[in-house]
């Protein structure tokens, strides 16, 4: 009888570790992206929509700059990511303004307080260097690699 432990690593040779990669980075994407989304970044829209400009100036770029970029990046570019269309170059805006939050914006407080953007900038990082996967809509439009 075969070592269990063999068993299983075989089970999960290249192709079917493969195969979980890119599971992973679909749920990756979906639920990285649309809480993104809808937690955050609709938010700064509807703010932005709203002439409600009450929002931190970190780059000195301007109030409404701001919470404009914040918006673009955290709803439209999370959105992207979500289904996977360019999801590399739709990542950074959102890990940029993930950093900007945790390092610039709450530079001063306390981890809890920044702990959240920590994570989103890891995950979309992480999405970044990985791209999308073989489940992305780029991959189906393009038939790029990932």
């Amino acid at each position: 009888m075969k070592n269990p432990s063999q068993l299983f690593f075989r089970r999960l040779s290249t192709n079917e570790s493969q195969l979980l990669t890119d599971v992973a980075l679909l749920a990756l994407r979906l639920v990285a992206g649309l809480s993104m989304a809808l937690q955050h970044g609709l938010g700064k829209i509807q703010k932005l929509l709203a002439g409600d400009l009450q929002f931190p100036d970190p780059l000195g770029v301007g109030v409404a700059s701001s919470l404009f970029m914040a918006g673009m990046a955290e709803f439209f570019c999370a959105l992207a990511v979500t289904v996977g269309i360019l999801t590399r170059l739709m990542s950074i805006p959102v890990a940029f303004t993930m950093g900007i939050a945790a390092f610039v914006v709450h530079a001063g407080d306390p981890f809890e307080r920044k702990e959240l953007a920590i994570l989103y900038l890891s995950i979309f990082l992480v999405l970044v260097l990985s791209g999308g996967g073989r489940f992305s809509l780029e991959k189906k439009l393009w038939k790029t690699r990932y």
